[in-house]
């Protein structure tokens, strides 16, 4: 099925950035770089709701051995105000010490969630962490941490598609796009 040039979501329009098909290679060939990693391990993929949940879905099919998944849900809010920090860890309920734990991102812009939730897992005594990010968008990064997987670097553009959302519209998509 060809995926559409434009779309909307609410009042806006979106254009074709990533395919379907660009994305299914680019997850096959991570799944396989991580495979190569972490045979014989177990790793804990660990997906952040609510974007990265179609990523991880793919991308621990394409690693094609035994893993595990649980998903979290970071929150910076208290009300309708971001406290500016990492504050709580919904849904966390695997036992990561000692494991190998691959955080599993839709997209990484300025880092700061992922920045302030490391201390957070490191506390819980991993064997290793790794993070996985679908999209990375370098321009707009402010904090340092190691991103092992990357699987496309974009400009500091907003988009939707593959998880991704405008205001809840717009993760149905197979495609990525940006707005136009």
């Amino acid at each position: 099925m060809q995926e559409p040039q434009t779309v909307k979501a609410h009042d806006l329009t979106f254009e074709l950035m990533i395919s379907q098909k660009e994305i299914q290679t680019k997850v096959e060939a991570m799944g396989e770089d991580l495979r190569k990693k972490y045979q014989g391990k177990n790793p804990l993929f660990l997906g952040v709701l609510n974007g990265s949940f179609v990523f991880t879905a793919d991308l621990v099919r394409a690693f094609e051995t035994t893993c595990e998944v649980s998903f979290i849900k970071l929150s910076s809010y208290s009300g309708l105000e971001s406290t500016g920090e990492v504050a709580t860890v919904i849904g966390l309920t695997a036992e990561v010490e000692d494991r190998h734990i691959i955080v599993v991102e839709d997209i990484i812009d300025t880092g700061k969630t992922m920045h302030d939730f490391l201390p957070t897992l490191k506390k819980m005594n991993p064997a290793s962490v790794a993070f996985a990010t679908f999209l990375l968008k370098p321009d707009a990064i402010k904090y340092d941490f190691p991103i092992e997987y990357i699987g496309f670097e974009i400009p500091n553009k907003f988009v939707v598609g593959y998880g991704m959302d405008y205001n809840e519209q717009g993760r149905n998509l197979r495609g990525i796009y940006q707005l136009k």
